[in-house]
């Protein structure tokens, strides 16, 4: 559980940068040290962008810079609970187009997207079939579950698409960066039809096209052969049912809180 004292400073970030970045000296005040992390932030990174774009994932500094990259539509690489992902803004129809051009990725092809949590998630899809105490065994956690959009998403998002698969991620950093920018659309950090990465490392042919990659600030030990499967993609659009698209991490636990729920298993 996230202590209250940084959900509260994020909330105040997160109003900063819905202001666009103008500062209320009342406000000011109230913000204290965060005004001067967050009035650095695109100066930082305005003086780094010729000379490296590496950050560790490592407290409310980082947040901030990871939030000025994403305001100038720069798209990110960001580690999550399964493999490193590429973002931009959801709300940023140039970012999203410059996505699929990094990735080379069939226009086609939906993107997902990452919220901070199962508040945000019901504004972008439709979850009032679906019990609450369901999404929450489940998130966050590694699952893409997919939904019904809502008007509420950016219509050049998967713009053929009437449903759009969301992720909670269980993994405080991006959450924390969602939490104050907004929700993300959100991709693996390689080359279409390529291998996933788990390593900053093994996408280094990106590095180049990139605002920013950010270094997960733990190893990983020996389970990183098994965040290479991904999410895990559930398709829970129909009532009392679900689909599994792709099994991935914690498949099988998933299967058990869908069944014990109730849910009719539907086959591809």
């Amino acid at each position: 559980m996230l202590q209250s004292s940084m959900w509260s400073q994020l909330a105040r970030v997160k109003c900063y940068f819905l202001l666009g970045g103008k500062r209320m000296i009342s406000y000011a005040k109230e913000m204290g040290p965060m005004t001067t992390l967050i009035n650095s932030a695109h100066e930082e990174v305005e003086a780094l962008k010729w000379h490296g774009n590496h950050w560790m994932c490592k407290g409310n500094r980082t947040i901030a810079v990871a939030v000025a990259l994403l305001q100038k539509n720069e798209i990110i690489a960001v580690p999550t609970d399964t493999i490193y992902g590429l973002a931009c803004l959801v709300s940023s129809t140039s970012a999203i187009e410059k996505l699929y051009e990094i990735k080379e990725r069939e226009v086609d092809k939906p993107l997902s997207i990452c919220v901070s949590n199962l508040k945000d998630m019901q504004t972008w899809g439709i979850v009032d079939h679906i019990p609450i105490s369901l999404l929450s065994c489940l998130l966050p956690g590694p699952y893409t579950i997919i939904l019904k959009r809502t008007p509420a998403l950016n219509p050049a998002l998967n713009p053929n698409h009437d449903t759009v698969g969301i992720r909670v991620p269980n993994h405080k950093f991006i959450r924390h960066v969602a939490e104050v920018a907004g929700p993300l659309a959100l991709t693996s950090a390689n080359i279409s039809n390529e291998p996933s990465c788990v390593y900053a490392s093994e996408f280094e042919n990106l590095w180049n096209k990139l605002g920013g990659i950010f270094h997960q600030s733990k190893k990983l030990g020996k389970m990183h052969d098994c965040l290479r499967r991904g999410s895990t993609i559930i398709d829970l659009t129909e009532p009392g049912c679900y689909k599994i698209i792709r099994h991935g991490i914690g498949a099988i636990y998933a299967v058990n809180m869908l069944k014990r729920y109730n849910r009719q298993y539907i086959s591809n």
